[in-house]
């Protein structure tokens, strides 16, 4: 039997000659190669052509495909093999390992999972540990062999997911091959650790010790002589890791302190010798072994912080090894492995329960502030003008950046510890320092190690949010000298705007400080630095928004800055700075709304005719979509409050230039960014004015329709959900006539679109079906009663069906969020009922169960297709959840077109005993006086799941199970 029907010559010498076309550098010849290769995996001659070729082959590559290949026959495929030859296939792979067992590690590896996968499904081997070990003999390469086995099991057993074994089955398996053996492998290792000085420092030792920690009670090990195995493995440079790894996981196994108590009491001695080690290991730059070393005392702390936070001194040695690692990281090799610590230990030390913790410990958080503004320097050079302080390697750099925000994360929890006023005494301290010692030396042109000015500033920032505003102590002391900070510094410049962009809240309650930092702000968009640049961009807008009510006075003359300005900026800041502005403009009166837009939006406008005249090359016609953004932010933030019974002056003046945005679309309508800008424009515009939008609507309206029957783009559609929410029959001050009329245009761009999705196939317009199902979506919820009795409803049902067969994951997810809603309306629970009568639901329930005992079938085929074959992973919870829905409202139904689709698999790829089992169980759980819906649900994911992991979709197509194609006569 060969995989989706396909059979072929697999004869071993074609395979190999595969394998070497794999290594050629002719594409054609490597697809062709892989496809070949992936159906011989699937092929029944696997079995034997893989034993061959392990038998015969002295290419290492070779016995590696051939051993990985048997692997995914006995995890998938063991069917394929009688029940009368497992013992011999059993034999043959003891056979092979021990062949294999002097090496290649990976093919002896993969074998042991082979014996492994094999021993679970092999339910009537009930002796597989003593088998195995007397199959394999007793010499030093079976050792080898032996520990790889052992160490594989466990892991092998406890993912069993993807084995076909039932899951009484499954629990039975791991009862014997795991718990009843957990005994003897213990002693196997203690009996092994003490045979020589080799395997007492073997890796494999530690690394099968671990596994088994899964299945062996920790106390159990560290009771026994097996933890002073570890700990001797530890002073072996070639066991380090492995024993580190293992002593770090006998650590996490007693996270349950109070379950745990008398191993931790055993534990935390032997962890403790270890701190010796690590001045030893920084004095020999041993990096490895520090980082083993630091592991290992962060799994420690990790697990038991719950213990340090009841007996602080008990445990206090392991918070300070913690610190002392931290102090000693020179190279910030390791620092990162004890931030998870100082996390937990802070969740507890804020408690009040834990308040005298708290006290005793308040002085290592004190410290370890300490240690984090020295990490956060910049590295330092001789030369006070370097800026490139990584020789280049801007990877470097980003990691280091990257880090430091890490860095600042662990500084917050000390700052919540410690308190925030001890924190910025710290970064005080420090500025005061580097101006005593160094600020006198500063110049126009160089600024001498400003790495420890700088650093204390990026703390400052990063403690920013937990900064009361009312901090009336520290911060008026620093933040006159950060407006003294030099500019000619580009990373101190860049870190003092941070900051003030950082402190905004804490500015607005403090408005006698306001000024010198915006004129700092202000003064800095002057400079030649992107960076800069950038910074003061996001500084600016951070000050409009939180002192907004501070710049009445200041709002015309932000406009003539923000005019001259902008045109300087990179696209971002354009954007980041003209929110700010459009902030401002929205904090003033309503009377004054309608002058100001003019007075900051028609030059914008100047601006944007001017480019849509000159747009002649995409480039040009990107920044003209660009800048039809800027003119959004207004419409976002100048939102004026007037009564309904008033003229609205935001939209007086939208008015004006509605008939710009109009043309301009009409202009690039074949220009998709250009189309979603003024769709977006447009979204905005009704979101926030609402009903006052409808002096625009008609108009608003005829655009969007026009510009989608001749666009063809979804962002027609998004436009149109947003007045379709707003102007919805339920809402306030929405006039029927209107509402009506709404509808009416829903139903003209949804009869575009399955005109469309009739002449195009769902592969051509992934996006636009997007958005069609989540306008949908929308319609369904606003106007069930409009929309489920309509001629449009079945052919949109039908669509959705079709688009089902796309293999992206934002169109299928939209399709299927439309399809669980609509099955709402199947049942007593709709998910928009709104203001219906009970009888109006009912003949809403009548409709949509007619639909689906018609078109249920091919739903259920389509479905349960994409979840086997076709849906990407992020699908499948939707997809399994109309089937769960289907089942609750058509449980006979669902389970015959279930049955049918499932025997419309590709010829080959699955067995009838396998179809009828499901088949069964489902209608075990359907029976009864209480349906379990949730045991089905499992089935299904678990049966598609399975059957995902062995085969792939058929490259000629999906035969019975391919998506019809939609039609639509309307």
């Amino acid at each position: 039997m060969a995989s989706n029907g396909v059979h072929g010559d697999f004869a071993v010498p074609t395979v190999l000659q595969a394998m070497l076309t794999m290594r050629s550098g002719d594409t054609d010849k490597k697809k062709a190669a892989m496809d070949y290769l992936s159906k011989f995996q699937k092929s029944n001659a696997a079995w034997t052509n893989t034993i061959s070729i392990l038998q015969s082959s002295t290419e290492a590559e070779a016995q590696l495909f051939a051993a990985t290949t048997l692997k995914g026959k006995i995890t998938y495929d063991l069917a394929q093999i009688s029940l009368h030859d497992l013992p011999a296939l059993r034999n043959q792979l003891l056979l092979l390992l021990k062949k294999f067992a002097p090496g290649p590690k990976p093919v002896r590896v993969q074998l042991c999972v082979c014996l492994a996968i094999l021993a679970i499904q092999m339910q009537t081997w009930k002796d597989v540990l003593p088998s195995v070990v007397e199959g394999l003999g007793d010499n030093v390469a079976s050792h080898a062999c032996i520990l790889d086995f052992l160490r594989v099991l466990p892991e092998e057993v406890t993912e069993g997911r993807k084995i076909t074994l039932s899951e009484e089955d499954l629990a039975q398996r791991t009862t014997e091959l795991l718990a009843d053996n957990a005994e003897q492998v213990v002693q196997l290792l203690i009996n092994y650790s003490q045979s020589s000085a080799a395997a007492a420092t073997n890796p494999q030792l530690f690394e099968c010790i671990t596994s088994w920690l899964r299945e062996v009670p920790v106390s159990v090990v560290a009771n026994s002589p097996l933890l002073n195995a570890v700990m001797h493995g530890l002073t072996d440079d070639n066991s380090l890791t492995a024993a580190a790894e293992c002593l770090g996981v006998m650590c996490r196994e007693t996270k349950d302190v109070d379950e745990s108590i008398d191993t931790i009491r055993v534990l935390l001695p032997r962890v403790l010798e270890l701190r010796p080690r690590i001045q030893a290991m920084v004095d020999e730059e041993d990096i490895e072994g520090f980082k083993a070393i630091t592991r290992v005392f962060a799994d420690a702390g990790d697990s038991w912080t719950l213990g340090v936070a009841r007996s602080p001194q008990y445990f206090r040695p392991l918070v300070d090894a913690l610190l002392e690692c931290c102090a000693l990281d020179k190279d910030r090799d390791v620092i990162q492995y004890t931030f998870a610590f100082w996390y937990e230990l802070k969740q507890y030390l804020t408690l009040g329960t834990y308040i005298e913790a708290r006290l005793q410990l308040v002085e290592v958080f004190t410290k370890l502030v300490d240690i984090l503004l020295k990490h956060l320097e910049y590295p330092h050079s001789d030369d006070p003008n370097e800026i490139d302080l990584f020789d280049g390697d801007r990877e470097l750099e980003e990691k280091f950046r990257e880090f430091r925000h890490l860095m600042g994360d662990t500084l917050k929890d000390a700052c919540e510890v410690m308190g925030v006023s001890d924190c910025l005494t710290k970064v005080l301290n420090a500025i005061k320092l580097w101006r005593q010692t160094y600020g006198g030396q500063a110049t126009p042109t160089a600024v001498p190690h400003w790495q420890s000015l700088e650093a204390p500033l990026f703390a400052m920032r990063a403690m920013g949010r937990m900064v009361d505003k009312a901090e009336n102590n520290i911060l008026p002391q620093i933040m006159p000298l950060l407006v003294q900070i030099p500019v000619n510094n580009e990373k101190l410049r860049f870190a003092a705007i941070m900051v003030f962009g950082r402190y905004t809240e804490w500015t607005a309650a403090h408005p006698d400080l306001l000024e010198p930092q915006f004129s700092y702000i202000i003064a800095s968009f002057q400079s030649d630095s992107q960076e800069i640049l950038r910074a003061a961009a996001q500084a600016f807008k951070y000050f409009c928004c939180d002192c907004k009510s501070l710049m009445d006075s200041q709002v015309v003359q932000l406009q003539v800055f923000y005019d001259q300005i902008l045109d300087k900026l990179p696209e971002p800041s354009k954007e980041e700075i003209t929110e700010g502005v459009a902030i401002v403009v929205g904090a003033q009166k309503a009377g004054d709304v309608y002058r100001l837009l003019k007075l900051y939006c028609d030059p914008l406008v100047a601006r944007l005719m001017a480019k849509a005249n000159s747009a002649t090359t995409d480039k040009d016609k990107l920044d003209l979509a660009d800048h039809i953004n800027l003119l959004t932010h207004f419409a976002q933030h100048v939102v004026p409050y007037v009564p309904s019974t008033s003229e609205n002056p935001a939209v007086k003046y939208w008015q004006e230039v509605f008939p710009v945005l109009s043309k301009i679309l009409e202009t690039f309508i074949s220009f998709i960014p250009i189309c979603e800008r003024v769709c977006r424009s447009w979204r905005f515009m009704v979101i926030s004015y609402r009903t006052a939008m409808t002096p625009l609507l008609g108009v608003l309206a005829n655009n969007l329709a026009e510009g989608f029957a001749n666009s063809k783009q979804g962002c027609f559609l998004w436009a149109t959900s947003a007045i379709l929410r707003e102007f919805s029959e339920d809402r306030e001050q929405v006039d029927d006539t209107i509402a009506e009329n709404i509808y009416v245009f829903f139903e003209a761009q949804a009869t575009a679109m399955l005109r469309i999705m009739s002449d195009l196939k769902p592969i051509d317009l992934p996006d636009v079906i997007e958005d069609f199902y989540r306008l949908l979506i929308d319609a369904l919820l606003y106007y069930p009663h409009r929309l489920i009795p309509s001629m449009l409803f079945s052919p949109i049902f039908q669509a959705a069906i079709s688009a089902l067969g796309l293999e992206k994951q934002e169109p299928i997810s939209a399709v299927l969020h439309y399809l669980r809603d609509l099955l709402t309306y199947a049942g007593t629970n709709p998910a928009g009922s709104g203001d219906q009568t009970a009888e109006a639901n009912v003949q809403l329930r009548h409709i949509v169960k007619q639909l689906l005992l018609v078109q249920g079938e091919a739903l259920i085929k389509q479905t349960l297709a994409g979840m086997m074959m076709t849906f990407p992973r992020d699908c499948f919870a939707d997809g399994s959840a109309v089937l769960l829905s289907m089942f609750e409202l058509l449980p006979a139904e669902t389970t015959q077109w279930v049955e049918r689709t499932i025997h419309m698999m590709p010829q080959g790829t699955i067995s009838v005993a396998e179809a009828n089992r499901l088949i069964t169980k489902i209608t075990e759980k359907l029976g009864g006086d209480s349906t379990d819906f949730r045991t089905i649900r499992s089935l299904l994911q678990d049966f598609t799941n399975t059957y995902r992991r062995r085969y792939v979709a058929p490259r000629d197509g999906l035969g019975q199970l391919e998506a019809t194609r939609f039609h639509f006569e309307g």
